[in-house]
């Protein structure tokens, strides 16, 4: 057999391999790392894998620990650890159930609010969810709301953090995607690449994310409206409403001067994404102190679960590096290439058959692992193809989001079922996210059909 050929069925076999140890229940680094080697040592056996390709992956590995982009990370993910830890973010949610408790609908409208509002300060998606799903669950399960609708507000709000910025989601991608494109920009003779940058992202993932909170507000109108039942008013008493003024301004006005803060600093130009992570995690401190909610103790906690998510991360994106380079050594980044380039539609039908191809990874994989996976593969062609690198994340941001909400392994599903009570089952919660994943598929269509929505704010704000 051609070993061209024989390189490029070990490399489907691989990626198969990897999906079916995952499924199996092992752990996700080791999945990857571990079933790539297997095979690189089959492909070395049978003279289609050099070992000494692995010799550039300490560098690499190095490079991106030293990324001072990549240094954003950690500090997003203290942000949001502090305002969690220092409740916060309680304090947000149970005054804005206040606001919009006595409309049909509206312990779901704070629930949309507020997940919004964390998203854009914490982006800690199990934080969030963990944290909606104890304090308005129980509020919305004694309103009387539907269960199925009161856990589909909770988990897809709490998504939002994959795209409403700062996204930790973006944050990698916009790393990724930059050097990919500079890399095809100067294969065609383009020595001079527009730069892409994580502010690209961020700016473009403005109004996407919006969109998202819209269609979520346009539902729970629909619900509130055609099946009242589901979502009735809460009850507020005289003396809640006479201090309700009071305790939005001490409960909302600070989450939004941070946020203004962080990404005004971004969008504005004033500061980089790590310099302003530094002033949210600062910022985020002296909040909690402010609320006299401040400890060591805290800060401890905080910054244990911090290194835990980033370690865990990182040894991810040490287990995709070994996939990658085993993968494009034995010609799997040329069967993709020609793969996507063989499709009808151009350029959009490469781009649908990836979404697609995305969503359906969603089911059995987690956010970074995907990113980690197939944008390295994928994202060569298609910026090839002439696909905006911008429009091409914030719809890779916007497609991931189901990932946390799509049986059997969607994470926020897991988070909520931690925290639930007894009365809301399993089948209830997944259920409830099934309006929620469709309305996402809707975003997902509305940006593929107009790239503006993506591509629009950073060309205001950048040219």
């Amino acid at each position: 057999m051609d070993s061209v050929l024989l390189g490029e069925i070990l490399a489907v076999f691989m990626f198969l391999g990897v999906i079916a140890t995952l499924l199996i229940g092992f752990p996700v680094s080791f999945s990857l790392a571990g079933t790539s080697l297997i095979f690189a040592l089959v492909g070395w056996l049978l003279g289609v894998f050099d070992p000494s390709n692995f010799g550039a992956l300490a560098s690499r590995y190095v490079g991106f620990m030293t990324n001072e982009v990549l240094v954003a990370v950690p500090l997003f993910i203290f942000m949001g650890t502090v305002l969690e830890r220092s409740q916060i973010a309680e304090e947000l949610l149970t005054t804005m159930g206040r606001v919009f408790g006595t409309l049909r609908g509206g312990l779901a409208f704070s629930v949309i609010a507020v997940g919004a509002l964390l998203a854009a300060s914490t982006g800690v998606v199990g934080a969030t969810v963990v944290t909606m799903g104890l304090i308005s669950l129980p509020a919305m399960m004694r309103a009387g709301y539907d269960p199925k609708l009161a856990s589909g507000v909770i988990c897809a709000s709490g998504t939002l953090g994959q795209i409403i910025p700062p996204s930790t989601v973006l944050i990698f991608m916009g790393d990724m995607l930059a050097g990919i494109n500079a890399q095809v920009q100067m294969a065609k003779g383009n020595f001079a690449p527009t730069p892409v940058s994580v502010g690209d992202l961020f700016a473009g993932a403005m109004i996407p994310g919006l969109l998202l909170v819209g269609l979520y507000f346009l539902y729970t109108i629909y619900k509130a409206v055609f099946d009242p039942k589901s979502c009735p008013a809460m009850v507020v008493t005289e003396a809640e409403k006479a201090a309700l003024g009071r305790d939005v301004l001490t409960a909302l006005l600070p989450p939004l001067a941070l946020i203004v803060a962080v990404l005004g600093s971004i969008l504005g130009g004033i500061a980089t994404p790590t310099e302003s992570a530094s002033v949210g995690a600062v910022g985020a401190m002296i909040l909690a102190i402010a609320k006299k909610r401040f400890s060591f103790a805290m800060l401890r906690e905080s910054t244990i679960a911090t290194a835990t998510v980033t370690s865990m991360v990182f040894v991810i994106l040490l287990g995709a590096a070994v996939f990658s380079i085993v993968f494009r050594m034995m010609g799997g980044d040329d069967l993709v290439h020609e793969f996507l380039t063989d499709l009808p539609g151009g350029a959009i039908g490469a781009l649908i058959v990836v979404m697609f191809v995305m969503f359906l990874l969603g089911f059995i994989l987690d956010t970074f692992e995907i990113i980690f996976i197939v944008i390295p593969i994928t994202a060569p062609v298609l910026l090839n193809l002439g696909v905006d690198p911008v429009w091409l994340g914030v719809l890779v941001g916007v497609n991931l989001q189901t990932s946390f909400l799509t049986p059997p392994f969607g994470f926020s599903l897991f988070y909520l079922r931690g925290v639930a009570p007894s009365s809301v089952s399993t089948g209830m919660i997944y259920k409830g996210v099934v309006p929620f994943v469709a309305l996402q598929i809707v975003a997902i269509a509305l940006l593929l059909s107009f790239p503006a929505l993506a591509t629009w704010l950073p060309k205001v704000i950048y040219q």
